[in-house]
């Protein structure tokens, strides 16, 4: 018996490599979610578990006392009649809290957190750093600084854990009064 080839129109050949596409595409797409939904085996060496001297642990404020430690700064300076915003940082430098007193100026919360984050990058008051530029007139570049005082290091023992940032009083020396205030309330257990 023999065949005849039978002409497929335009049309029905446009449909038919259309529908060949589509499931191949399926297949295809099928495959890769397959895939992704079946983890790779992990080597061995990589769910290990690090022993010994390979980590560090640290110490951090917690919100509530980083929170008491802004309280009782802001408290310090409205006290006195002073307008300013506070800033508590971590040991990295993330801020933990900030408060903005009423009327503070808006140049305040950003320098705050800036003379916090000095403060505990170097564990020292910010008024020490600054008579340190003399020497180093270079720190000042480092991004995330502000070399006024205002800043104040909180420590456990030796170890900075965090900071505590004023800004906004009429001085620096007021600031960093204003700050300390704030790192006395956490030695005060608060």
């Amino acid at each position: 018996m023999q065949h005849k080839a039978r002409k497929f129109s335009t049309r029905a050949r446009i449909v038919t490599s259309g529908a060949a596409l589509a499931a191949v595409g399926a297949g295809v797409a099928g495959a890769v979610s397959a895939s992704a939904e079946t983890p790779a085996a992990a080597p061995a060496a990589a769910v290990a578990s690090v022993q010994g001297r390979a980590t560090t642990t640290s110490s951090h404020l917690t919100v509530a006392a980083a929170t008491d430690a802004a309280r009782a700064a802001l408290k310090a300076a409205e006290k006195e009649g002073r307008r300013v915003s506070v800033a508590v940082v971590d040991r990295d430098g993330n801020t933990i809290v900030t408060l903005r007193g009423d009327g503070a100026g808006p140049q305040s919360y950003e320098s705050a957190v800036r003379k916090a984050y000095t403060a505990v990058s170097w564990n020292a008051p910010t008024s020490e750093l600054v008579e340190r530029l003399g020497a180093a007139p270079t720190l000042k570049d480092i991004p995330g600084t502000l070399f006024l005082a205002g800043g104040a290091p909180v420590d456990q023992g030796s170890t900075p854990i965090a900071g505590v940032g004023v800004a906004g009083a009429p001085s620096g020396d007021q600031d960093e009064k204003y700050a300390r205030a704030g790192v006395a309330a956490l030695g005060d257990g608060r």
